[in-house]
Formats: structure tokens, sequence, C-alpha cells
């Protein structure tokens, strides 16, 4: 569910995954990991992603609906 929310929602701002991964200091295989569901990042991080994009972690973690 959040790589799948992750992958809107970067789309919708604009962000490319390699943006994203610049951002979070982050290697891009370690970001697409994210968006494929593979792995999920630490809390730290899901709050950085959130604060990137402008969002919640809610809306990230599909608990705004």
């Amino acid at each position: 569910m959040l790589g799948k929310r992750l992958n809107e929602v970067r789309k919708e701002k604009g962000f490319t995954a390699q943006q994203m991964a610049d951002a979070l200091h982050i290697t891009i295989s370690t970001y697409r990991k994210y968006e494929s569901g593979r792995a999920f990042p630490p809390v730290d991080r899901l709050v950085q992603i959130a604060d990137i994009l402008g969002v919640t972690t809610d809306c990230l973690l599909c608990r705004d609906e």
C-alpha cells in the first residue's frame, strides 16, 4: 500500500525517483525498494518523505480515506 501511494504522490508532486533519493541522501535502489514494497522506510525517513512531498504520513500510509 505504501509503495503504490508513494509512487502516486511523488508523481503528482512532480518529483522523479532520483530527486527523492537525492533529497533523502539514499541510493536510488533503496528508494525504489520503498515504492516497490520490497522495503519499508524507517519511521524517521517516512516523516522526511512526507515533509518533502508536503503530505501527512497518514496520507502515505493510506489512512486518510
